[in-house]
């Protein structure tokens, strides 16, 4: 029996439902979700919940036992918030799919206040092959000098180098002497090639050494190459991790390195990737990464959604912090660590086949967040929520909160780029050239002109030559995902 989850809600009970409306709430929950009606990747697993809630609440004594504990949870509150904002709450009675947005946003409780200074259970796994040797090796060095010096005495560092192999540079540790441990940073020198499998295996074991579940468990890859041949075990790897909680962050430098391995590797984990276009803002980027770790509220956070069966789920987005789109077919997704002073928000699309239904409540899905509190109120929290439209023949007129309009409207320019890539890979160069142009005038009225005058540049580009530049694609890329709101800057 978990107490921290809501059984009722899970059912779609009342906690003063009779023994006859439990089990009426229990077959209509089986009904949306069980495997055989619900095809949705979600389905298995809310139906399992489902199939837990019901052999609680069906049993008299155990009922009793868990409305004791659920009474207590109800009066102290939910430590977390889920709020849903939807592009449109009003559908009508027709057969043809109708697109809505729900925006999902995910924040420390108002009335609850939750530590946000966990300690840290980190490693830094850098690259030394031949191309870091120079300015990039140098601002790696003084980004790890800064870390150390910023570290708590509760937080453990340590660091790891690969190149055709891998050395653990600074054991896992406490660190207290900044000094040596800075020395020992210093006699990293580069050479040979990008080998990136015996760098993260590494690194997990120096994560695994201390790893626990009052720790934020991170990994921070630093690259400048491609690695040949082990990508595979790579993102293997990167599922261990994220079945054991240890969270993978990547960073590229210059435009050498493969942008959507990265994105693979820190999804799989709930982690995030970025691009460094030079050596000097590694430092910012590192400094901005490990303050956001140190600020975390929850670890190991998981989202399923789940729509009904006459509903699909098109897309998944992570608004912020760090968009990344999410795959649809992977439940639960990884969201990692939770920031306890910057929201955090997903998009999802969903595709609604009212068909005839009656006039009245319409049922979309299901959303299921679990996390791993952190701090002196850590446990694991679930919420389970439910989403739901109004179908009426009259016409609504809607004005969709400014929230999600704003990420929708920045969510687009980050699709018009990769929609130009797609284009391009698949030979089809006059719909690649249409997306990049539109995209740039997009950009040009949004005031980001830097970013509008690449997206021109790779437009005339891919019509004489049929390819993007790499430092065009991961600049457009990178850019228009660092223009997603961030609701709010916890760092001024």
């Amino acid at each position: 029996m978990d107490t921290f989850v809501d059984y009722y809600s899970v059912l779609g009970a009342s906690p003063t439902a009779s023994e006859d409306e439990i089990r009426q709430a229990f077959r209509l929950a089986a009904r949306r979700f069980h495997p055989d009606v619900n095809k949705s990747p979600g389905s298995p697993l809310i139906f399992k919940d489902i199939n837990s809630a019901y052999e609680v609440l069906s049993d008299r004594s155990r009922r009793d036992d868990y409305d004791v504990r659920y009474r207590q949870t109800l009066l102290e509150g939910p430590n977390l918030a889920v709020q849903t904002f939807f592009s449109r709450s009003h559908l009508k009675p027709i057969s043809e799919p109708q697109l809505v947005y729900v925006l999902v946003k995910i924040q420390p409780a108002a009335n609850r206040k939750i530590a946000v200074d966990a300690p840290l259970n980190m490693c830094l796994v850098v690259d030394r092959s031949k191309s870091m040797a120079g300015v990039r090796m140098q601002h790696v060095k003084t980004a790890a000098y800064r870390i150390i010096d910023g570290c708590k005495p509760t937080d453990l560092f340590s660091m790891v180098v690969f190149s055709d192999d891998a050395e653990v540079v600074i054991p896992a540790q406490h660190p207290e002497d900044h000094r040596g441990l800075k020395a020992m940073v210093s006699t990293i020198r580069p050479d040979g090639a990008t080998a990136m499998l015996p760098g993260l295996q590494q690194g997990m074991a120096q994560i695994e050494r201390n790893r626990a579940s009052q720790y934020v468990n991170h990994m921070i890859l630093i690259t400048d190459g491609r690695t040949y041949g082990d990508e595979a075990e790579c993102l293997a790897l990167a599922n261990k991790a994220r079945e054991n909680g240890i969270g993978i962050s990547g960073m590229g430098i210059g435009e050498d390195w493969n942008d959507r391995f990265l994105d693979a590797l820190a999804f799989q984990t709930g982690g995030s990737s970025a691009y460094v276009t030079s050596p000097e803002v590694v430092t910012k980027f590192l400094d901005e990464r490990v303050r956001s770790l140190a600020s975390a509220c929850a670890e190991r956070t998981r989202l399923i959604a789940a729509p009904a069966a006459e509903v699909e789920l098109r897309e998944m987005t992570r608004i912020s912090p760090d968009a990344i789109a999410l795959p649809v077919d992977q439940q639960p997704v990884s969201l990692g660590v939770l920031d306890g002073l910057v929201p955090s928000t997903v998009m999802l699309q969903f595709h609604v086949n009212t068909g005839g239904a009656e006039p009245g409540e319409f049922f979309v899905g299901r959303i299921d967040l679990s996390a791993d509190l952190l701090g002196a109120s850590s446990h694991a929290e679930r919420i389970v929520k439910d989403i739901t439209v109004s179908v009426s023949p009259d016409h609504f007129e809607e004005d969709p909160p400014t929230e999600l309009l704003d990420a929708l409207s920045k969510l687009m320019l980050y699709r018009l780029q990769d929609k130009a890539r797609e284009a391009i890979e698949g030979g089809d160069i006059p719909q690649a050239t249409r997306s990049l142009e539109y995209l740039a005038t997009r950009l040009f009225e949004a005031g980001e002109e830097d970013l509008g005058n690449a997206a021109l540049h790779e437009a005339r580009r891919i019509a004489h030559t049929q390819v993007l530049s790499e430092e065009g694609a991961k600049k457009l890329k990178y850019g228009t995902r660092a223009l997603m709101p961030q609701s709010g800057d916890k760092h001024g």
